[in-house]
Order: structure tokens, then C-alpha cells, then sequence
């Protein structure tokens, strides 16, 4: 169901998985298209480049020559009077005059859309694209149809990232409210000049998923409950056929799940886990294929449980499951894509809340394995559900690469801002496969170490660990990455602590205010680049 069109009240189910924005293919140029009629486009959009050194003059590029032909101006000269810097991300719009002055001759540009948009790609890089795209979405807000040859002469990855970043800024968070958001994106982008259609779907795909994380991530805590997250994706998995396992609590007690378990106690709404696994359909592809498991943390809810955060520290824990939401957009992308990797999505799903069967400090847990793991603090409770899935994973699913992912410290954000990821691991050809995927996504990392002298600190005098310390002296991101690679075995493996960039708190290019999806881009990216 489309929220554009639906006159009944939304729900926050109907907004999960709805298709991104309409973005198609038109051969020819702005000179010899012959739809630029103003009935049928809102808009055109060209490219204006910033100064090239040791020049102070604006550059022209895709779109610009063809369209002053076209309307008969100077469109160069107007970018420049109006002092447009060309700089990426940046867009400046001319609504052109419908009646002469004099109303004596018909204007140049009679019968042609009268919006033309100024969008400014710097120096053309994938970056520089992505921003341009993003910033079009923005000065397009509410349109029908708009057109632009901006991709025309870029390479099929610069393409994707300028339609990549119209689509992630065209995002509208959902709102569970019979009014429905004034704010719609246009509803079709036409690219002139033929880029191929494998571009548009990987940037269509790409896109999805991450609209799906944030919409997950931005679905109200009193809705999103561990159960309700299950029926999302089991949902989302079936329409896939992908291969579904949901663990209720009985089976998580039967099973040896002691750390999900007990960080779900507190909490009226009880906590699950999901598995979800894509095989490829050829079954030569599928007995050849690598297996790579993502472990996400799902905490749908986060009070801190009896070490309870302060009343502004909760606001923003209604995104605290971004994580498994990731893993989810990433097992259904590779579906999507078709991927010669069969991967598996493995959900725990928790709400970390108060109450009088919850987990304590200095509580020992019995975690799946056998693991025993003291705990220090209940605020830590991400890493005691993704060592349970972990230990699963490490155990049951025999994956060549496993990864986590997950907004697990403050010690991250901290240390990293708001722009970059902590990747951790062991394996430095795993490390520049995720670097590469960072840079062709735009959702960065930077690598922390796992520093052996640390892991003192998580000794335990009553148990086989402690899983934070007692007295913390700063390294908090990394003596949790630490702990996690206890439940890993001897496996490839690689932990992405994403609670700096999965949340902003104002739109910056393609990323949105709130939940922004990072993570689902970059596992995708990195599925498509493993041997």
C-alpha cells in the first residue's frame, strides 16, 4: 500500500518494505527529447561543476548546453549572476516567467516545464554525485515528474551513487497520524541518456534496504515489540522465500539461550529469536557458494534495565535494534540481487526493560554454549544477546565469514562522531574488503584494534567472564569487541559498532534526521565484492 495514495490512516506495518521513489531511463538529450512539455514535467535539473583550480569561472557539464539551447538563455550566465558556487549537494531553482512583459511575442521557452534546477556536482566524484542526487531530492519535494541528464556522462558507479543519493534523501520517516506528511518526494526522476537498468535496480535495491532499517529503526517502541519485529520479518522473509526459524521463549529456554533470555525478563513483551537464510536458487551456485552469516542486535527497546539510563539517554533507544534491522535488509538484498552467497540473518530480539524478574548486576548467565558471563552493568545487554547468537552461529551454522553489527557504545561514538563505524577484526583482507565497500557505499568505518593487554579487564573472579569492566578506564568500544569475539570460535569475523551513524540528529546530504539506515548499503556492497 502506498502512502501517497491510501486515504485511510497509516500503520506502522503498512510502511514496512513500501518501494522507494520511481527512477527510469529515456534515451536522447534535453535538445532532442520530445516529452519537455510543461503539462508532463515539472522540472528539468542540470549539473553546474565548481571552479576547476586556477579558475574562478563555474563549469558546465551535463545538461547545461543543451538546455540554454533549448530555452534560449544563457543559463551558464544565470548560475553565475546568482552567484551559484557549483559546489556538490548545493541547487539553486529558476522559475521561469509563463507571460511576456508585453505580451507582445511568445517566450523562448513556451510549452517547456518552466522549473529549472541549478545542481551543483563539484568535481564529479562518486561522493560529490551522491550529494548532487541527494540535494535534487530535496529541491524537488512534492513534484510529479522531473528530468535530468546529470548522470549522462557519468560511469555506471558514479551513476548509482547520484541515484543512490536521490533516493536515501527522498525518504519520509513514517507518521502514524491520520494526517499524513506534507513532505512527498517526486514521484518519477527521469535520467536521460540511457544508464543501464543493472545500475538503476542495484541503486533501487540498495536504497530499499536502507529505507527499511530506518523505517524499522523509527517504528515507536509500544508498537515495535520483539513479536512484532518477528512478524515483520518473517513476512518480509516469506515474500522472499527465504528459510524462516523463530525462537519463542520456551524454545530459547530448551535451547540454552540464557543471555537473550535473561535481558528479555524484565519486560512484559517477551523476548525471540529469528534466523532467516538465503540459498541460491542454482543449485551449483548454492553447493559452491561461501556462507556468511550477520548476527544483528535487536533490542527493540532499551531503559538500561536496572542500571537504568537517564530520562534523555532513553529518547533515541527505539532505534537501539538498528542492528538486526541491518541483518535483516542485508539477507533480503542478497535475495533480491540474487546472490551467488548464501546468507543468513540471525535476529535476537530483546526489550531491555525494568521489572521484577529482571537481570541483575553480579548476576551470573549460563549463555548458549555454556559460556558463564558475570554481569557488571544491565545497560551492556547488546553484547550479552549477540554473544547467545554468536555461539549459535559459530556452532550450528558454519559460516566461512561471520559478522555483527550492532550500535553497541557510546565509546564509538565518542571516539568516531557521527560519520564513521568501528570496524574490529583479526583478518586484514576482511578489514579492506569492508573499507572498500565503505567507500563505494558512503557509509565510512575506521578501524579500531582489539588490544590483547585489555582483555584482563574482562576476567571474572566468580565466572568464565565479565562482560564489562568493573572499572572502566576508557577502550570501551574495543573490550566489547573483545568480548564478542569469545563467541566467534575460530571463524572469520568481523564486529561493526554503528551507534555513532545509525542515528542523526539533522539531514545532511543523503543521510535523514533520526534513524539513518547506515550499515544495510555497505553489507550489501561487500556481498557483491566477496570471492
Amino acid at each position: 500500500m502506498s502512502p501517497r495514495t491510501s486515504t485511510a490512516s497509516p500503520t506502522a506495518q503498512s510502511f514496512i518494505g513500501r518501494p522507494v521513489p520511481e527512477v527510469v531511463n529515456a534515451a536522447g538529450t534535453l535538445a532532442s527529447c520530445t516529452f519537455l512539455d510543461s503539462d508532463d514535467v515539472d522540472a528539468i535539473a542540470i549539473a553546474i561543476g565548481a571552479p576547476v583550480e586556477g579558475d574562478d569561472e563555474l563549469q558546465p557539464r551535463a545538461g547545461t548546453v543543451d538546455a540554454s539551447a533549448r530555452y534560449g538563455i544563457d543559463l551558464a550566465e544565470l548560475a553565475e549572476r546568482a552567484t551559484f558556487t557549483g559546489a556538490a549537494g548545493t541547487t539553486h531553482t529558476i522559475d521561469l516567467p509563463t507571460v511576456h512583459a508585453r505580451a507582445a511575442q511568445a517566450l523562448p521557452w513556451a510549452g517547456l516545464a518552466q522549473r529549472i534546477i541549478f545542481v551543483g556536482v563539484g568535481r564529479e566524484s562518486a561522493d560529490d554525485l551522491r550529494r548532487a542526487g541527494a540535494a535534487l531530492a530535496r529541491a524537488t519535494v512534492g513534484l510529479a515528474r522531473v528530468v535530468t541528464p546529470l548522470a549522462s556522462e557519468a560511469s555506471d558507479d558514479d551513476a548509482r551513487a547520484f541515484v543512490e543519493g536521490y533516493l536515501l534523501a527522498s525518504y519520509v520517516p513514517p507518521r502514524l497520524s491520520a494526517r499524513p506528511s506534507q513532505r512527498r518526494p517526486a514521484e518519477q526522476l527521469v535520467l536521460l541518456g540511457n544508464v543501464a537498468d543493472r545500475v538503476l535496480e542495484a541503486a533501487a535495491r540498495h536504497a530499499w534496504a536502507t529505507w527499511l532499517v530506518r523505517d524499522l529503526s523509527t517504528v515507536p517502541s509500544n508498537v515495535k515489540t520483539p513479536q512484532w519485529f518477528t512478524d515483520r520479518a518473517v513476512e518480509l522473509g516469506e515474500a522472499e522465500g527465504l528459510d524462516i526459524t523463530v525462537w519463542d521463549e520456551s524454545a530459547l529456554a530448551r535451547d540454552g539461550f540464557g543471555g537473550i533470555l535473561a535481558v528479555g525478563a524484565g519486560s512484559a513483551n517477551p523476548p525471540r529469536l529469528v534466523t532467516l537464510t538465503y540459498t541460491p536458487f542454482d543449485a551449483e551456485t548454492a553447493e559452491a557458494s561461501s556462507h556468511v552469516v550477520v548476527v544483528g542486535k535487536g533490542i527493540t527497546y532499551d531503559t538500561g534495565g536496572l542500571s537504568i539510563k537517564p530520562r534523555e539517554a532513553m529518547v533515541p533507544m527505539k532505534t537501539d535494534m538498528a542492528g538486526a534491522a541491518v541483518a535483516l535488509a542485508t539477507v533480503l538484498g542478497a535475495s533480491q540481487a540474487r546472490s551467488p552467497h548464501r546468507v543468513t540473518a540471525v535476529l535476537p530480539l530483546a526489550e531491555n526493560h525494568v521489572g521484577a524478574s529482571s537481570y541483575r548486576p553480579g548476576d551470573v548467565l549460563r549463555l548458549r554454549g555454556g559460556t558463564r558471563v558475570e554481569i557488571a552493568n544491565t545497560d551492556a545487554e547488546g553484547r550479552i544477546v549477540l554473544a547467545d547468537a554468536l555461539a549459535y552461529a559459530d556452532a550450528e551454522l558454519e559460516p566461512d565469514l561471520l559478522l555483527d553489527v550492532a550500535t553497541l557504545t557510546g565509546a564509538a561514538s565518542v571516539g568516531l562522531g557521527r560519520t564513521h563505524a568501528a570496524v574490529f577484526s583479526a583478518d586484514a583482507e576482511l578489514v579492506r574488503g569492508i573499507e572498500t565497500a565503505a567507500r563505494a557505499s558512503g557509509e565510512q568505518v575506521w578501524q579500531l584494534p582489539l588490544v590483547e593487554d585489555y582483555l584482563p579487564a574482562l576476567r571474572s573472579e566468580v565466572a568464565d567472564l565479565r562482560h564489562v569492566p568493573i572499572e572502566p578506564a576508557g577502550g570501551g568500544a574495543i573490550t566489547a569487541a573483545l568480548f564478542l569475539r569469545e563467541f566467534t570460535g575460530a571463524r572469520r569475523w568481523a564486529h561493526l559498532d554503528i551507534a555513532g551513524p545509525a542515528r542523526a540528529t539533522s539531514a545532511s546530504h543523503e543521510v535523514t534526521k533520526g534513524a539513518t539506515g547506515y550499515g544495510a548499503r555497505l553489507l550489501l556492497r561487500l556481498l557483491e565484492t566477496l570471492g
